[in-house]
């Protein structure tokens, strides 16, 4: 299904994991008009690598999500060294990487819309929802 997450400042129209195009809403919009929209009022961008200790959770499925939460869409292989946890990120979508994710056409879908207070509104991975603050 075509989608296009739309901010004030930034539009991504995503198709399967993928990102198709970038731009502003209207163009987008106007471009893609059978597409599913999406409005954030944050600032949307790639995904967040996440850098520091794994959050304490009780399961490893908890402590994915809790880093989906945060708008993480990679974390550092080292981090998911545990077989149970790689295994949960594996499920959700969540990568091993060195560096951060990146917003081009072209590029896997995993991104992040970021509140202006810096807490997370929406995770995106490879273009499925994975975190919608309500």
């Amino acid at each position: 299904m075509l989608t296009i997450h739309a901010t004030p400042g930034l539009a991504v129209a995503v198709e399967g994991e993928r990102v198709l195009a970038l731009g502003p809403s209207a163009e987008l919009e106007a471009a893609y008009p059978r597409a599913r929209v999406r409005r954030w009022a944050g600032v949307l961008g790639a995904g967040r690598l996440h850098e520091g200790p794994l959050p304490d959770a009780p399961s490893a499925r908890e402590r994915v999500h809790a880093l989906l939460r945060t708008g993480a869409t990679a974390a550092h292989p080292a981090q998911l060294a545990d077989p149970e946890l790689r295994a949960a990120a594996r499920r959700n979508g969540l990568v091993a990487a060195d560096r951060p994710p990146v917003l081009a056409v072209g590029a896997r879908a995993d991104l992040a819309v970021i509140a202006e207070d810096g807490s997370c509104l929406a995770t995106v991975l490879a273009g499925r929802l994975v975190h919608r603050r309500a």
